[in-house]
């Protein structure tokens, strides 16, 4: 099944009357400067050809003039491509006639801007209900679905006060919550955060992250910000001059850069916030049974120079830990491993980004146990796995 939502297929844009003359220059490899110099002509994309998946969020970062901003209007056709094409869902849009494409941006996509864009006219219930007053929805559909959105980021309580009685983070919800309520399948998010002050732009990720959770919807992000990126994005897109540099996971791009120039701009990344627990844990040695003898388990630990053990029982399933100075009490006393297990243990799942854990990795007697779902154990993460990934 194609669960491509959107793509584009080398897409180019161009402002500037010697377009012709500028995209010989770049065939024969000249930069955007060089060409721009010659030719006044403006390279804002070259030849991005991209996919995005249905229910994703695709982030597109890169810095000021690298062309993020351009290529995102572009999948509303606010821009239009001076060479390629751009799909939805097998569509080219390019295509559309004026019914169509007005269709397409009514039903199918909704746009959230940094500057929210709300009407100083209307109060915060009418904002979010203005689109469908458009569409021709009865008034008190309209009204219901406004209430419904604001109530999903929030805001349920301020449906009658006047836009300008809002914050910052207050009118970028109802920016949110106007978009959602036609309920289109695509949200474009032009650095819908950037103007925010830090804390306020925390709790608006941690916003949109939940909302998505609820709603999945395919989300085209646009940042300069290499952590929002990569917090934000199951993907992200690298752009430098008009061109795609890289599309990967945050934990693949971090892992392989494709060139030094990805490399420099993630290197101010947050680490703990890419890498997942299967990148860094380890296979543990010291394993065993509950009906094992107390001299094994002593040897295990010994012969692997640790001082616990994990005991699993059926199919890997983790029951706990023992440590050495437990053992070889028991060992003295005639007891058993079921006498001395600690069961009471720290767990992970192989997913799990590192920031998530490093209060447990800091304050964790032993080395936290990575087990899936079924609670069979996979791996152990140990403290300096975790404080070293940040380096």
């Amino acid at each position: 099944m194609n669960n491509i939502m959107l793509s584009t297929k080398n897409v180019s844009k161009l402002y500037g009357s010697e377009k012709a003359k500028a995209i010989k220059l770049k065939e024969s490899g000249a930069d955007k400067d060089t060409i721009y110099k010659k030719t006044g002509v403006v390279i804002a994309l070259w030849d991005v050809t991209l996919d995005i998946k249905e229910g994703e969020v695709f982030v597109i970062i890169g810095l000021s003039g690298s062309g993020k901003s351009t290529l995102v209007r572009c999948f509303n056709m606010l821009n239009k491509p001076t060479s390629g094409k751009i799909y939805y869902r097998d569509k080219d849009i390019g295509k559309f006639n004026k019914k169509e494409l007005n269709d397409y941006r009514r039903n199918q996509v909704s746009m959230i801007f940094q500057q929210f864009g709300l009407m100083s006219h209307r109060d915060v219930l009418g904002n979010v209900a203005y689109g469908l007053e458009v569409k021709g929805v009865p008034k008190k559909e309209c009204h219901d679905k406004a209430e419904e959105m604001l109530s999903m980021v929030g805001l349920g309580d301020h449906g009658h006060e006047p836009i300008t009685s809002l914050s910052g983070g207050m009118k970028q919800r109802v920016g949110i919550a106007r978009a959602l309520a036609n309920d289109p399948e695509i949200l474009l998010m032009d650095e819908p955060f950037s103007a925010l002050d830090p804390l306020v732009r925390m709790d608006m990720q941690f916003e949109l992250l939940t909302i998505q959770e609820k709603l999945d919807k395919t989300i085209v992000f646009i940042t300069h910000d290499i952590n929002e990126a990569f917090k934000l994005g199951d993907r992200v897109a690298i752009m430098k001059d008009g061109e795609i540099i890289q599309v990967a996971t945050p934990e693949e791009m971090s892992d392989n850069p494709a060139d030094d120039y990805v490399k420099q701009f993630i290197d101010s990344a947050d680490k703990t916030q890419v890498v997942t627990v299967k990148s860094v844990m380890i296979t543990p040695n010291s394993i065993v049974r509950p009906g094992d003898s107390l001299m094994y388990a002593i040897n295990i630990m010994r012969s692997n120079d640790v001082s616990s053990a994990y005991v699993v029982g059926d199919r890997m399933k983790l029951l706990g830990v023992i440590t050495i100075d437990d053992t070889i009490r028991a060992n003295r006393e005639g007891l058993g491993i079921k006498d001395i297990l600690i069961r009471d243990v720290n767990t992970t799942s192989p997913d799990t980004v590192l920031t998530d854990i490093m209060s447990m990795a800091t304050k964790s007697p032993f080395p936290i146990a990575v087990v899936d779902e079924k609670g069979s154990l996979k791996g152990i993460v140990s403290k300096v796995h975790v404080l070293s990934s940040m380096l």
